[in-house]
C-alpha cells in the first residue's frame, strides 16, 4: 500500500437555487514514500480543491466530500477535526499558492514559525526561536534571526515562499502538498524553490504531491504525473512516457501548446481551442469532447474508463506499463497526432 491512496475523491459545492457544482468528479491516485507525484492541468480542473479536501480545509457548509483518502492506513476524510489537526503540520503539510495571503500580515514571521514548533514539537521560548532561525536558514533566507522579527510585507515574494516552506517542513512531515509553489516568482527564484523541494524529498524521504499547471516544473521534478481535466484524471503515467508519447488529446494539447525556443521565427503558437467552460458532463461522455481535435461519436457514449495503455511497439502487449488514459480514441503516436491535428 502507498503512503497516500486517494480513491474516487469527489467534491461538490451547493448551488444557489440550482444544481450542485462538481469541482472534483472522482479522482484517484497514489503517492509513495520519497516519491514526487504531479497533479497537472489548467486553472479550474480541480487541482487545488483536491489538495484542500485532503487537508480538511474546505468549508463545512455547502460542500459535500466523498470517496476515500487513506494516509498510512487512516482515512483522512473520516477523521474528527481534532485528530486531523494533530496530523496537519506534523505528518501532513501544505505549501499554499499565495504566500502573502497565506501568512498572517499582522504577526511577525518568527511567531508564525514558532507556533508550529510549540504545537507539534513542544518547543518554547529561546529553544523555539533558535529552531525557527535554523529553519529559515535551511531554506536559504539570509540573516534569519533578524527576519524572525519582520512582518510578511517586509519580505520579498521569494522569501515569503521560503518562509512557508520552512513552516511546512518544521516537523519533517511524511507527506508535503505543494500547491503552485512557484506562481508569480521570477525564473531564478523558481529554480531555487524547486531545488529546495527536491533536496527535502531526497534528504527526508518526504512524499511530495506537486500541484501545478507548469509542465516545465513537472519535467524537472516529478516521478509520476496525473493529468486532470474537469475533475477527473484523464491520463496517468511516469514522467518520461508522458512527455515522450502523450495518449490523451488534452495531455497532447498541453504539451503541444508550449512555446519552443527552436521554432522558426513567425511560427504560430498551438493553443488548445476553447476554454475549460466548453465541456459536457462526464455522465454524457468525455468532458473534453467539445474542445478535442480527435472527437468522434464514440466520445459521447458515457464516461470513458481510465484504462491501461499498451507498451511501445515490440513490447509484450500484456505488460502493464503503468500508463493509463481515459479516452476511447487515444493519440497513438506523437507524430501521428501532430499530423492529424494539422
Amino acid at each position: 500500500m502507498s503512503l497516500l491512496d486517494v480513491d474516487e475523491l469527489t467534491v461538490a459545492f451547493a448551488g444557489r437555487g440550482g444544481p450542485d457544482t462538481r469541482a472534483v468528479a472522482g479522482v484517484s491516485f497514489a503517492v509513495d514514500q520519497g516519491e514526487v507525484v504531479g497533479l497537472v492541468g489548467e486553472s479550474g480542473c480541480g487541482k487545488s480543491v483536491t489538495s484542500l479536501a485532503l487537508m480538511g480545509l474546505l468549508p463545512k457548509r455547502g460542500v459535500t466530500v466523498g470517496g476515500r483518502a487513506v494516509f498510512d492506513g487512516t482515512d483522512l476524510l473520516s477523521l474528527r477535526p481534532s485528530a486531523l489537526r494533530d496530523l496537519r503540520g506534523s505528518q501532513l503539510a501544505m505549501i499554499f499558492q499565495d504566500p502573502l495571503s497565506s501568512l498572517n500580515p499582522v504577526v511577525p514571521i518568527g511567531i508564525q514559525v514558532t507556533e508550529i514548533l510549540t504545537r507539534h514539537r513542544g518547543l518554547r521560548g529561546a529553544a523555539a526561536r533558535k529552531e525557527a532561525a535554523a529553519l529559515l536558514d535551511r531554506v536559504g533566507i539570509p540573516d534569519p534571526t533578524r527576519r524572525l522579527k519582520e512582518y510578511p510585507h517586509q519580505l520579498s515574494g521569494g522569501m515569503r515562499q521560503r518562509a512557508l516552506i520552512a513552516m511546512a517542513v518544521a516537523c519533517a512531515p511524511r507527506l508535503l502538498i505543494a500547491d503552485e509553489p512557484t506562481t508569480a516568482l521570477d525564473v531564478t527564484i523558481q529554480a531555487q524553490i524547486l531545488e529546495l523541494l527536491k533536496e527535502l524529498v531526497d534528504q527526508q524521504g518526504t512524499a511530495l504531491l506537486m500541484i501545478t499547471h507548469d509542465l516545465g516544473v513537472v519535467a524537472g521534478l516529478c516521478d509520476r504525473v496525473n493529468v486532470l481535466y474537469a475533475g477527473k484524471v484523464v491520463e496517468a503515467a511516469a514522467r518520461r512516457p508522458l512527455f515522450a508519447d502523450p495518449a490523451h488529446p488534452y495531455a497532447h494539447g498541453l504539451l503541444g501548446s508550449i512555446p519552443r525556443l527552436d521554432a522558426p521565427r513567425g511560427d504560430p503558437l498551438n493553443p488548445i481551442r476553447g476554454s475549460i467552460n466548453d465541456r459536457i458532463d462526464w455522465a454524457d461522455g468525455c468532458a473534453f469532447a467539445p474542445r478535442c481535435d480527435f472527437y468522434t461519436l464514440d466520445c459521447l457514449q458515457g464516461t470513458p474508463e481510465l484504462a491501461g495503455r499498451a507498451g511501445p511497439a515490440g513490447a509484450d502487449d500484456e505488460a502493464d506499463t503503468g500508463h493509463r488514459v481515459r479516452c476511447v480514441n487515444p493519440v497513438t503516436t506523437t507524430s501521428e497526432a501532430t499530423e492529424a491535428a494539422v
